[in-house]
């Protein structure tokens, strides 16, 4: 279907969003792109990119735009509650030949893509309805208006509309942690991922360029607090190192609970959901983002080798789910060292934490 004028429409222009419509204007086609949300409506965070991220970056062309911004990670270092380590992971080691580990601000990310996407989004549009139709979908948008595409993709996020509309599945499933997201300037220097491990609770700190740290915590739990930054103070005032500053500089932090989406197929007639619509995961392994690269690298390729959308989308979901799947199992895997006593988890840590760290991304190294 190389030049095959497809009529595409793609819900949703967050990172899975505009890396599908990048990857599908490098293969010929001309994707139309819309988002519910207003223009310029984006909650800035840090993003750590593991390196089979940046190795769809550079299928995406996109790898020189991405380059200067935020900071390259070498090394994960784990510590205890108390600032004693436990383990690192050699990141270039682990990922040699696949690409660097690099974390920057998500809004940087985000405007290189809408660039690589063309730029053009249809902002305030929502989805009203979908109508699968014999090679087609009906689309109709709150605003009234109603338009037949080819093939429509939801990459929407983990409460995708799209994925209800179609009949693929219900809402998500929450995976019993609350998350709280910083972005921390003139804290503590901070230059390697570092993360300090306590009881049913974790804290994360990454450099993201230009003095700013990308702050991460979790604790087990299904209940945002009133007051997120009371209780990181509450939960964290025992713990060490770095720890300390980082409390007392933090003045604002975004608060939620982590959700999962496992679904049974991914698409139906001409709709396919991609990102955190089909496969989300808690963000223990960092891969939301690079799952949706890489997603949208194996769509483009499976458009533009099938000879309909009906193959094109069966051989997507047949290369996609073994590297999913893989993520959303390791993920749980080292999701349950949270409710491990430290008094065990931290002598095995201390003897093999980096070769079981390192294998957790085992399959992620080979190719797609």
């Amino acid at each position: 279907m190389r030049s095959s004028p497809l009529r595409i429409l793609i819900v949703g222009a967050g990172i899975a969003g505009l890396a599908v419509a990048r990857a599908l204007r490098l293969a010929g086609f001309r994707p139309d792109v819309t988002d519910k949300l207003p223009a310029g409506e984006l909650t800035d965070t840090g993003l750590y990119l593991p390196g089979n991220a940046a190795r769809a970056l550079h299928r995406l062309d996109l790898h020189d735009p991405v380059r200067p911004l935020g900071q390259v990670i070498r090394r994960q270092r784990f510590f205890d509650a108390a600032g004693a380590p436990l383990c690192e992971v050699d990141l270039d080691a682990l990922w040699a030949g696949v690409g660097e580990c690099r974390a920057l601000p998500r809004s940087d990310l985000h405007r290189v893509l809408l660039s690589g996407a063309g730029g053009a989004v249809r902002h305030g549009a929502e989805v009203r309805t979908l109508e699968l139709l014999p090679g087609a979908v009906g689309v109709t948008f709150t605003d009234g208006t109603r338009t037949e595409y080819d093939l429509v993709i939801g990459a929407d996020g983990p409460r995708s509309s799209v994925r209800t509309l179609a009949a693929l599945g219900g809402p998500p499933r929450p995976t019993g942690h609350v998350v709280y997201r910083a972005v921390l300037r003139d804290g503590p220097t901070v230059t390697d991922w570092t993360a300090l491990l306590g009881q049913r609770c974790g804290l994360l700190l990454v450099p993201i360029g230009e003095g700013r740290l990308h702050c991460y915590a979790d604790e087990a739990g299904n209940e945002p607090p009133a007051d997120p930054l009371a209780r990181l103070r509450e939960l964290f005032a025992d713990y060490r190192g770095p720890v300390p500053e980082v409390l007392e500089t933090l003045d604002q932090v975004h608060v939620g609970i982590t959700d999962e989406v496992e679904l049974g197929r991914w698409h139906r007639g001409r709709v396919l959901l991609v990102g955190d619509a089909a496969h989300a995961t808690a963000p223990t392994l960092s891969q939301g983002a690079a799952m949706a690269l890489e997603d949208a690298v194996v769509l483009a390729e499976s458009l533009r080798a099938a000879g309909s959308v009906e193959a094109a989308l069966m051989a997507y979901e047949s290369r996609r789910r073994p590297r999913t799947r893989w993520v959303a199992d390791r993920t749980r895997d080292r999701d349950r060292t949270r409710d491990v006593p430290p008094a065990l988890r931290d002598p095995l840590l201390r003897g093999r934490g980096g070769r079981i760290f390192g294998e957790h991304y085992r399959l992620l190294v080979g190719p797609l």
